[in-house]
């Protein structure tokens, strides 16, 4: 084992100590006294099996077979999730044909960050996460279930779903993923016709052209995103089956996978193979899913979601951990917007298997880790297919089939990973460089400041940003609005830098998951709200962000004296964002995973 993967772990373990023992001994006193429907009354198993089968009734009457619960975030607006809506079906019709029940336990809120980028409602997104898993430990809360199916793909929805369900990870536990859509107009033709309608080249008609040919169809976006990124953790850290992350929807193959995870979450239940969550996921699987998230150049997002999520299962992690790890994590993976090719080039160039197998063969890897399918990590370098009709796992590609996609960890795009903590005079924040050039990974430059991503864009479209300058939109924290994806910069900022001036942006908000060729310090804390420092900043203040050695410097610090922060000037009403004050006053800071749980 690559010593620093062994050093990062241990000193997650020694740290979440008091924490996690407290965490495993609550989940096998569950295991041991709440399981299943032992507990329930007559009159409470009456109401739970009312609308089921007969069948279905005499089974869960004999308390004899696994009741499986399905979670889902279907909706059909969702692209990536309305490939779920025929789902249950399948899924309770696999479980009767194997000896089990399934039944629909709860829906799940699944907003779409595509469609919400630059409107009011990406307010709310970050803040679903935490209702997600609210809604997950309502779902799972009957004691009427032996084992739990999550279907979720996208943004804040399968870090909430797996948060929710590790509350109650005394229960076995699969992720049952739907696909990516096939692949439309390349990404290089989608940028560039965003960078033309930026530029006022092209009206809406030709951009809305542009995008439809993009995002086309049932499944999730073919950019490695948040959402693909998700997936990429699922698979890397035991939770889906192997190689079924990035099978298109709609084909035998996705539709023999969905049978294959409810038989084996069958068989994770019983007895004598019973392999519950919480012995699932522990330090060595977190650890493995920031080493994937490292290697393959995931989205920043994940530095929120994976502390938050290690909190639920009594566990802390610390920004500088993924920072220690990208030191010596390679990254392997050009996949948009780090390269021109999508997840499905990723996949049919040996994808997942691939990159698990050269990970684990440079010692990058804790192969001693129990999966959803057995134990160790191993298992994972297989992929599946269809022989004559039924499933098989056969040993994956042992060399990438297209070096220009994925290379052997051995032979990296880079010796670093694609993810650093930014430390200096503003705080600690967070910056993706696997998509920024060498030399724009370090810009002097007087700030412009913004409250609202608006404004930046007005002030461009008005010819007032033709100059070098590092771009500050603050009052955009978790806190101060709910920590709302700052993506519509994207192109804004492209072009600039294309155009030859010297950009950057620095915020106490996100950028998307898709964060591009344009250094970005993110996720900025403490915020401007609770008094971060980057609320003092004013136009023409000197920064220095250096993407290289990790420091954001404020150069004339001693200038700014004696001033005094002033109040956003913003309101969060309207658009349901006023019934969300109360959680979002209580987040932590973005660097504790800006989440309501601890």
């Amino acid at each position: 084992m690559n010593r620093t993967v062994q050093e990062v772990t241990q000193r997650i373990i020694d740290r979440s100590k008091a924490k996690r023992e407290a965490y495993l001994s609550l989940m096998q006193r569950q295991e041991e006294d709440t399981r299943s429907r032992s507990v329930l009354s007559c009159g409470n198993l009456a109401h739970a099996f009312a609308a089921c089968n007969l069948t279905e009734k005499e089974r869960l009457s004999e308390n004899a077979v696994a009741n499986l619960a399905i979670v889902s975030a279907y909706n059909d607006m969702l692209s990536a999730h309305k490939t779920y809506e025929n789902y249950p079906d399948q899924i309770r019709q696999t479980a009767l044909e194997n000896g089990a029940v399934a039944q629909f336990a709860g829906g799940v809120p699944a907003m779409c960050d595509g469609v919400t980028q630059g409107q009011t409602g990406m307010e709310l997104s970050l803040l679903s996460r935490e209702v997600i898993a609210l809604s997950t430990a309502v779902a799972l809360s009957h004691n009427m279930f032996d084992g739990v199916m999550c279907l979720g793909i996208c943004d804040k929805i399968v870090p909430g779903l797996l948060m929710g369900a590790l509350k109650f990870g005394h229960l076995p536990t699969i992720f049952i993923p739907g696909g990516p859509m096939k692949s439309g107009i390349t990404n290089d033709e989608k940028a560039a016709i965003r960078e033309r309608f930026a530029n006022g080249e092209i009206g809406r008609e030709e951009l809305l052209k542009g995008e439809s040919a993009s995002y086309h169809s049932v499944g999730t976006c073919t950019f490695y995103g948040t959402a693909n990124s998700n997936q990429m953790l699922m698979e890397i850290m035991g939770l889906h089956l192997p190689g079924s992350s990035f099978v298109n929807p709609d084909t035998p193959l996705r539709h023999a996978l969905t049978d294959e995870a409810v038989k084996q979450l069958i068989h994770n239940t019983r007895a004598e193979s019973r392999m519950p969550l919480y012995k699932v996921f522990d330090e060595r699987t977190l650890v493995n899913g920031i080493v994937g998230l490292l290697a393959t150049g995931g989205s920043t997002n994940h530095t929120l979601h994976l502390v938050a999520i290690a909190r639920c299962a009594g566990m802390h992690l610390e920004w500088q951990d993924i920072s220690d790890l990208s030191a010596v994590i390679p990254s392997i993976t050009k996949v948009y917007p780090n390269g021109k090719a999508d997840v499905n080039h990723f996949h049919a160039a040996g994808g997942m298997p691939f990159v698990i197998r050269t990970l684990l063969d440079q010692g990058l890897l804790h192969r001693d880790v129990n999966t959803v399918v057995g134990f160790g990590l191993d298992l994972y370098t297989r992929e599946p297919v269809l022989n004559s009709g039924h499933l098989e796992f056969r040993q994956g590609a042992e060399v990438s089939l297209d070096d220009s996609v994925i290379r052997p960890a051995n032979n990296p795009f880079d010796a670093e990973g694609g993810i650093k903590v930014i430390h200096g005079d503003l705080g600690v924040g967070i910056v993706k460089v696997s998509a920024v050039s060498s030399d724009h990974r370090v810009v002097e430059a007087p700030a412009v400041v913004f409250e609202d991503q608006d404004d930046l864009i007005r002030a461009f479209k008005a010819g007032k940003l033709n100059r070098d300058f590092i771009a500050v939109v603050r009052y955009q924290g978790p806190q101060a609005k709910g920590m709302p994806e700052l993506h519509k910069l994207t192109p804004t900022l492209s072009i600039l830098q294309h155009n030859g001036y010297r950009v950057a942006l620095v915020t106490d908000g996100r950028m998307s998951g898709a964060s591009g060729k344009v250094p970005a310090a993110i996720h900025i804390s403490p915020e401007a709200l609770c008094g971060g420092a980057i609320g003092l900043i004013q136009d023409g203040d000197m920064l220095r962000l250096d993407c290289n050695s990790g420091e954001l410097l404020w150069l004339n610090k001693e200038e700014a004296g004696m001033r005094q922060m002033e109040a956003p000037t913003s309101e969060q009403a309207g658009c349901g964002r006023e019934l969300f004050d109360p959680l979002r006053r209580q987040l932590s800071a973005s660097d504790q995973g800006a989440t309501l749980f601890d």
